[in-house]
């Protein structure tokens, strides 16, 4: 069985929240660079995770801040799904993936680090992405910037969508 670790958030875990930063995001258009906005929909946005698993990790979020899926509008559900399976074959497609991960957390309990506000994870993965320099000196490798992943996979989805 292989294990994906991620130490290195535990920075993030253990950070005090202030509001909701989906919800930031949302309010904030003019800042969709900086908080690396991929894509901004109706209903959802695509944003870059800041603790990334792996170069090209983003989510998938609605706009509506709510907690459960069960509380989303059908449309919403609908849209976010779309976005997904577009998403999926980016990855796959452009970005080369071999895999993808595929998540949610719903809930602090299920492991969400955010768990008043319900997002999609997409987590590109490749052979050996994982070893032990992760688990050991509590350090990431990647292989490629993620500010030029970032700029790469808005050209993409923008082209795309």
């Amino acid at each position: 069985m292989d294990y994906l670790y991620a130490p290195w958030r535990d920075e993030y875990i253990k950070k005090e929240q202030k509001g909701c930063p989906f919800c930031y995001i949302v309010d904030n258009p003019e800042k969709d660079e900086e908080c690396q906005v991929l894509y901004r929909s109706e209903n959802c946005f695509l944003v870059m995770n800041k603790y990334p698993y792996t170069s090209g990790h983003f989510m998938v979020i609605p706009n509506i801040h709510v907690e459960s899926i069960e509380l989303l509008d059908g449309d919403i559900w609908l849209e976010m799904s779309n976005l997904v399976q577009k998403s999926v074959k980016i990855l796959k497609e452009d970005l080369g993936a071999h895999g993808i991960n595929i998540g949610m957390n719903l809930g602090e309990c299920g492991g969400a680090g955010i768990p008043d506000h319900v997002h999609y994870h997409l987590v590109p993965r490749w052979p050996r992405d994982t070893n032990f320099i992760t688990t050991i000196g509590e350090t990431r490798v990647f292989s490629t910037d993620s500010n030029k992943i970032y700029k790469k996979l808005k050209d993409i989805i923008n082209e795309k969508f």
